[in-house]
């Protein structure tokens, strides 16, 4: 099935992509590479899911605003590429979760994107991936990934 019509089926909001909050773009294509830049769990109404994990926000809260990033994500990519058909597959994926120190489950946190990036490309969206804690990120938000996308 291809990524438009699993987007569909799933009925996943990709309606309201984020504007960058600073001087970069979203993306950038280099040949056939997609590189995608930070995005945060932004939902389509603009609000942010905020809060470190393992104090204000729960790991099950962090899953959520991971997945909620790869939303966004994909909705920049939707924006930057008209059709999101032309993903072949998800390449790396760096996950950042705002965490404190004591917390260690930030690859349970980054699943959320991953987990999304599979339902929608299947196996093509399985990535190479790193799952890092952050003492902070900007605007307090949850989750940020970076990641890169080959195109066909």
């Amino acid at each position: 099935m291809s990524a438009e019509a699993k987007i569909k089926e799933l009925k996943l909001d990709l309606s309201n992509p984020p504007k960058p909050v600073g001087n970069y773009v979203p993306g950038v294509i280099i040949g056939k590479l997609l590189y995608m830049s930070g995005h945060g769990p932004r939902k389509p109404d603009g609000v942010y899911l905020t809060g470190k994990v393992g104090a204000e926000a729960t790991l099950d809260q962090g899953y959520q605003a991971a997945r909620q990033v790869g939303l966004s994500m994909l909705a920049s990519m939707k924006v930057l590429l008209g059709d999101l058909d032309k993903v072949d597959r998800a390449v790396k994926v760096f996950g950042m979760v705002n965490a404190i120190p004591e917390f260690a489950e930030h690859p349970k946190v980054i699943n959320g994107f991953s987990d999304l990036m599979t339902s929608v490309f299947g196996d093509n969206g399985k990535h190479a991936r790193s799952a890092v804690g952050m003492g902070s990120l900007p605007m307090n938000i949850s989750v940020e990934v970076e990641a890169i996308f080959l195109l066909k």
